[in-house]
């Protein structure tokens, strides 16, 4: 058979059909082993490998994993949206906006806002005020219809001219006098950063003044820092607060953030003060709202924060009270996260719940290494679990351990199972994947 014919097959015993297939100017050999009953040609690549595995996620995905994914992907939008209106990049800006807005989530009032500050920044007048009017009647309670008043106004003032760099240029000047105010005369300059606050400057700049204010030790600035942290203006303002006061991570800041955790019902402000706590290095208190927070969600993003800190011990504690299946998961993740492959091997071999141990597996194939490997392989070996021995075969493939799954193939009398791992190799540009090819096409 002429090796470089592209698409063609020729049955072996009625057991083996060889295809070859020209890609990049390279021969990729595809072997597919069948365990019985007449040969049939078929078409093993990459989107063969993809699209099933992507039709069964989607399929076994849970509801409530389905929310939090629409979740993740209005946040990634309005983020996106945010980062561009920093950098002045308002059609841009619009559009993502836009996206959040149509998915109708909980972001969507504060993209309406965002969306008509966007437009009156290029002179959109009539844009923005039907905008801001908008999300006066689609979102009467929310927390930005007090900025959306202040912004129009100030597009009302414009008569439709738009903004003037020069006043952006006099609000940085300002911000830097009243930083160098700060530390000559701390006492004259909250009320005024606070006077700042409250009035039409931008919403960059308004985060900059409780930059300032987190600098400084007096306790009017923190007073005024800890009602913005507290959410008496908007959720972006109130989130800067927040992280602030996790950078800047002294005992009353952390008490503070832990205070308002304790008071507050908002979600979305519990979730940005477990991130502080990591940032401040609160390890205490992110395990205390893992072990009592009722919300299964903020539980698992006080896992997630323990798993950047690398708190091995306590993630291992957690796991083992945890009743909560996805919190489980996040556990697993979070020593993902924390390097922590000598207890991720532990449960892959020994938890009893066959998702829980196939995801303590696929963990594993993310990390890498040498060790990692070979627990994958023993994993493999030992587990009689198909579904186990699969994620083991993806796990070493994601690893790029041909030599691995080369050893694996020579033993596995199951010929299913050696299909699975024949055709990760088929996808593999290694030559100790190809000499094996070689090596079955030459086999008798």
């Amino acid at each position: 058979m002429d090796n470089n014919a592209a698409g063609q097959t020729r049955p072996n015993n009625g057991n083996r059909i060889i295809m070859y297939s020209r890609y990049s100017g390279l021969v990729a050999l595809v072997i597919l082993i069948t365990a019985t009953g007449p040969a049939a040609a078929q078409t093993v690549g990459a989107q063969d490998e993809r699209r099933p595995a992507a039709l069964e996620l989607q399929q076994a995905r849970r509801p409530t994993e389905r929310d939090a994914a629409d979740r993740d992907r209005d946040t990634r939008a309005y983020e996106s949206g945010r980062a561009l209106i920093d950098q002045s990049r308002w059609d841009r800006a619009i559009a993502r906006f836009d996206e959040v807005i149509a998915a109708r989530g909980s972001r969507a009032d504060a993209a309406l806002y965002w969306k008509a500050y966007a437009q009156s920044r290029q002179g959109q007048r009539a844009e923005a005020l039907a905008t801001i009017a908008a999300l006066a009647k689609d979102h009467p309670e929310s927390r930005y219809l007090k900025e959306a008043r202040l912004l129009e106004a100030d597009v009302r003032r414009s008569s439709g001219q738009g903004v003037r760099p020069e006043n952006e240029t006099d609000e940085e000047m300002k911000i830097l006098a009243l930083n160098a105010l700060q530390h000559s005369d701390p006492e004259q300059a909250v009320p005024m950063l606070q006077k700042f606050l409250e009035g039409s400057a931008s919403p960059r700049l308004k985060e900059r003044a409780l930059f300032v204010l987190a600098q400084s030790n007096s306790a009017k600035a923190r007073e005024v820092l800890k009602t913005y942290a507290k959410g008496s203006s908007t959720p972006d303002l109130q989130a800067s607060a927040i992280k602030y006061l996790g950078v800047h991570g002294d005992k009353d800041s952390r008490a503070l953030l832990a205070e308002i955790y304790g008071s507050t019902t908002d979600v979305d402000a519990k979730r940005q003060i477990l991130r502080a706590f990591m940032i401040s290095g609160e390890q205490a208190r992110l395990l205390s709202a893992a072990q009592t927070e009722q919300n299964a969600d903020l539980r698992g993003e006080a896992v997630r924060q323990l798993g950047v800190m690398g708190a091995h011990d306590e993630l291992w504690q957690l796991y083992q009270k945890e009743s909560s299946l996805d919190v489980k998961k996040q556990i697993l993740r979070a020593m993902f996260v924390g390097g922590n492959a000598a207890r991720l091997i532990e449960l892959a071999k020994t938890e009893q719940n066959p998702e829980l141990r196939r995801t303590a597996v696929q963990n594993l194939g993310i990390m890498g290494g040498k060790g990692t490997g070979d627990a994958l392989v023993g994993i493999y070996s030992g587990d009689k679990d198909p579904a186990i021995r699969r994620a083991a075969i993806q796990g070493l493939f994601i690893q790029q351990n041909a030599a691995a799954l080369v050893s694996l193939a020579r033993k596995e009398a199951d010929p299913a199972m050696k299909k699975e791992i024949v055709q990760k190799l088929s996808l593999m540009h290694s030559k100790i994947a190809i000499d094996y090819m070689l090596e079955l096409l030459n086999a008798k």
